[in-house]
């Protein structure tokens, strides 16, 4: 019992229920690793008891909480303003006589009852009473009591909910590293994302393009090329860079530029080892030509404006691009896993370390100017998506974790949980669970931080996106983590701060004017999709998934869907359209020996679940009566989601064009190329951006989506 209560006063459970009305214990060494983890001494009865006395005295004790949320409105009539809001409970529940102190995020000073109040003032105010008003931030707030106890906490001032977007929207979902043009590098890049959103919103009506997480990638030979298993999450990656839209670039003269027209050269060839010999993406050999191409361009001085805008950007960032480049420029000459350096340069604070940048700060700036670069690049194809009309604009991705061996892990140690990986618990669709790598954050580092790695991260990927999806959404409520060594099965939940991790979300979202979505798929706890709601994120809703599980187990109707969600017909770790109606996915799978049951038991399975669809489609009208051929039953799927009340509905690119091959198939690590194929199409060619943008099949989808087809 005493370890039960000392993993509840820690956010740590000690039960798990992987299905509905069953209940599983926790392992106690699972329990006491976790705990561990969160500098917690659990190992004896003794330290058990030690450590509960110590919990439970500083809960009784406590007079605020670790983080106190205020939910309030802007005042439309003042800009930057908010009206005053209702005391939270937090405060309301604190002894007569309490006075409050704010130091707020802008440097000001806030004190309250004010210090000409009466001395008998309470904090404790009627219902409806409010506090003044305070500018929206993450600040310091500071408690004495008359009886001379004190508290500090963490106070977030955040708007009711995040921005919206317009009550109906479509617009492309797709891979960026699978979309080639006739002027990629062997991968799609920047340049290519700014073209896909000019010209899919000025053409096609299109309201946003959803990418894939630009994370910066570990450096590695190869490099892991899933988005979802970064180095960095705060940064992008260089990778992703159009060389030729450095403004440097068109000054290299000389021998430098003899060099640049061999490496585009170079560039033409595994572009068209790619497009025309069935190559897949090599990112490590697109990374090698463009550094080699970047270095040469570095050669040019920047003019006085380039200068002071680098500058301005390298002070903008500070010690968090100084750690990120400097994690770089040791891993190219230690390697990428910084657990195997010299011991002195694992920790970046180190005077070692430090000798360290100093002795590479060319390689350092060298890395720093890279992120200016990407930066630039990214803002302007932000910039195109707005130009071209788009209602919401690029949709960036942040995926769940980090590497445990890249630059976020190396700077930001304290802020990790030491040993501990995130995954997911066995479930209905995976017996054995899942653990995928990724080291979690320590909720109590996070507020004792005032969330300091959360909003940065935020505000960086925000800077330049019209929204920001939230890969695996649960987990700002829960991960489930595991300890290093143990079986994905003997893992645990954690609990965050959901309240405060949701408003640190709502405010950065504000600032930055962005729509936010949350792929909420999966196993999803009973309140979280609530929560999310209230506070305007929308949902992922995906058709193969939405159907009556409470009733018939049919389709589920189109009115019955939810509004605060992105509609879509896949994903990136689902078949593709034409692959799930023709059932090749589930032949796929079998070549690869995936299958849990005989073949012929899947094929019937699947042919029944696409009947029901079709079925449902006809008798909407959506699809003819007597049968139609594969892209009109794809057009159909997209009618279908048009009639949902969705804010927002996705096309899957390759959708567009008939493509069967996912660009990630779950369950496979080399025995399918994942994350390296480009867009196709039904035959299997690839296709060039140029290509798609004059598609009969894709116009004659997309024409589904313009707003007189609604219907």
């Amino acid at each position: 019992m005493g370890l039960a209560r000392l993993a509840a006063l820690h956010g740590v459970a000690t039960v798990h229920s992987p299905g509905p009305d069953v209940t599983v214990p926790v392992p106690d060494e699972t329990v006491v690793a976790v705990l561990a983890a969160l500098g917690v001494d659990a190992a004896t009865d003794e330290a058990v008891q030690s450590a509960l006395t110590r919990a439970e005295s500083a809960a009784a004790s406590r007079l605020l909480p670790p983080t106190v949320v205020v939910w309030t409105t802007p005042d439309p009539a003042v800009s930057g303003a908010v009206l005053p809001p209702a005391l939270p409970r937090a405060l309301a529940d604190l002894p007569p006589g309490t006075v409050l102190r704010v130091e707020t995020e802008q440097g000001d000073t806030v004190e309250w009852p004010s210090p000409d109040a009466p001395a008998t003032a309470a904090v404790a105010a009627p219902e409806g009473r409010s506090w003044p008003g305070l500018p929206l931030g993450v600040h310091r707030l500071a408690a004495v009591a008359a009886d001379g106890r004190t508290a500090g906490a963490v106070l977030v001032v955040a708007p009711r909910e995040v921005p919206q977007p317009p009550p109906r929207t479509h617009g492309f979902l797709v891979q960026l590293y699978s979309l080639l043009s006739a002027r990629s590098w062997g991968m799609g890049d920047l340049g290519d994302l700014a073209e896909l959103a000019t010209w899919s919103g000025r053409e096609l009506g299109a309201g946003f393009v959803q990418i894939n997480p630009l994370h910066a990638a570990v450096l590695g030979d190869p490099t892991d090329p899933s988005p979802y298993r970064p180095s960095s999450r705060r940064f992008p990656d260089p990778v992703h860079l159009r060389v030729e839209a450095v403004p440097e670039y068109v000054y290299v003269t000389g021998q430098g530029a003899a060099r640049l027209d061999g490496l585009l050269e170079q560039a033409a060839g595994l572009r068209a080892a790619v497009l025309d010999k069935g190559a897949l993406i090599d990112r490590d050999a697109v990374w090698q030509l463009k550094r080699t191409a970047l270095e040469i361009v570095r050669e040019v001085p920047l003019g006085p404006g380039r200068r002071a805008a680098y500058h301005h950007f390298l002070a903008e960032q500070g010690q968090a691009l100084e750690d990120h480049a400097t994690w770089c420029a040791l891993a190219e000459v230690h390697g990428s896993a910084w657990r195997d350096w010299p011991p002195a340069l694992r920790d970046p604070r180190s005077a070692e370390t430090g000798r360290a940048r100093r002795e590479l700060i060319d390689r350092v700036d060298f890395h720093s100017w890279l992120a200016w670069l990407t930066d630039e690049q990214l803002a302007a194809a932000g910039r195109a998506a707005h130009d071209a009309g788009m209602a919401v604009g690029i949709v960036h991705d942040l995926a769940v974790g980090v590497h445990p061996g890249g630059a976020d892990a190396w700077a930001q140690q304290n802020a990790f949980a030491d040993g501990m990986s995130v995954g997911a618990p066995p479930d209905a669709f995976n017996a054995h669970g899942q653990d995928w790598g990724l080291p979690p954050w320590r909720p109590d580092v996070l507020a004792a931080s005032c969330y300091a790695p959360y909003r940065a991260l935020l505000r960086g990927l925000l800077a330049h996106a019209g929204a920001l999806r939230i890969d695996h959404v649960m987990g700002l409520f829960r991960l489930w983590w595991i300890p290093a060594g143990a079986d994905p099965t003997h893992g645990t939940y954690v609990r965050y701060d959901a309240e405060a991790m949701l408003a640190v979300l709502v405010l950065e979202a504000h600032r930055a004017g962005a729509v936010v979505i949350g792929e909420d798929l999966g196993t999803v706890e009973p309140g979280v999709r609530e929560a999310l709601h209230r506070r305007g994120v929308l949902g992922t809703s995906v058709l193969w998934f939405e159907r009556d599980w409470q009733g018939t187990g049919r389709p589920l109707a189109p009115e019955s869907w939810r509004e605060d969600c992105v509609a879509t017909a896949t994903t990136h770790d689902l078949p593709s359209t034409a692959a799930r109606l023709t059932g090749e996915h589930v032949e796929l799978r079998h070549r690869l020996g995936l299958l849990g049951r005989p073949l012929e038991e899947e094929q019937r399975e699947e042919s029944a679940e696409v009947a029901d669809w079709l079925g449902a489609l006809t008798r909407l009208g959506l699809l003819p009566a007597d049968g139609a051929g594969e892209e009109e039953r794809i057009r159909a799927v997209y009618r279908f989601l048009l009639r949902t009340p969705a804010r927002m509905v996705g096309v899957w690119l390759p959708d567009a064009v008939g493509d069967r091959r996912p660009q990630n198939l779950p369950g496979t690590w080399d025995q399918y190329p994942n994350w390296r194929l480009p867009v196709a199409d039904a035959e299997g060619r690839p296709m060039t951006l140029e290509e798609l943008a004059v598609s009969p099949r894709l116009h004659g989808l997309m024409g589904v989506l313009r707003p007189s087809a609604a219907n």
